[in-house]
């Protein structure tokens, strides 16, 4: 069932996080920080509609690195009901696609519920002081990927936080899978 996030909470602040990377070390929100802005992606290995444009989310990050932007994936989903999301598939799949940013374990999901992560994908997008600025979608796409020219929602909305430090008024909710919590 898709699922999508409530809209952007302008200003709130970033929850901090020190989380395992695939690629060895822990990384905490100052880590990833840009000076011009922070993105932080909630993702999964199984998603299908992260799956449906992972080659985007890898291509927006690289352009918003070169704005500036800090930018890290998270996973958090239960690896035991779900174990193609666990550390060694999350390792695989970013050696597999070259992932430019780090891709972190959430384990306890403590990162996801400071968050109030919903669904993967699910992007925060915020300023250069950790205030909350995007919380949007990628582009048009859904479980399957959007035509090649739709407009770049994420990457126009981090490029005018970049250049600005605010978000555009108008956000479209992303959507995707649900968090896979891990049962109580």
């Amino acid at each position: 069932m898709a699922v999508s996030p409530p809209v952007c909470d302008f200003g709130w602040k970033a929850p901090d996080f020190t989380l395992p990377a695939t690629d060895g070390r822990s990384l905490s929100f100052a880590d990833i920080a840009g000076p011009k802005g922070t993105l932080v992606m909630f993702i999964c290995n199984h998603c299908p509609y992260v799956k449906a444009v992972i080659d985007r989310i890898i291509r927006d990050a690289k352009d918003l690195q070169a704005l500036g932007i800090g930018v890290v994936a998270i996973s958090s989903n239960d690896a035991v009901a779900y174990p193609q999301d666990g550390f060694a598939a999350m390792a695989a799949e970013a050696e597999r696609h070259g992932f430019p940013f780090p891709y972190l374990y959430d384990e306890s999901q403590e990162v996801a519920r400071a968050y109030d992560a919903v669904c993967t994908p699910d992007f925060f997008g915020f300023d250069a002081t950790g205030g909350l600025q995007y919380r949007g979608r990628l582009d048009a796409s859904g479980r399957n990927p959007a035509p090649a020219g739709a407009r770049r929602d994420l990457y126009e909305a981090m490029k005018q936080v970049a250049e600005t430090g605010h978000g555009p008024a108008e956000q479209v909710a992303s959507m995707g899978c649900s968090i896979k919590w891990k049962a109580a």
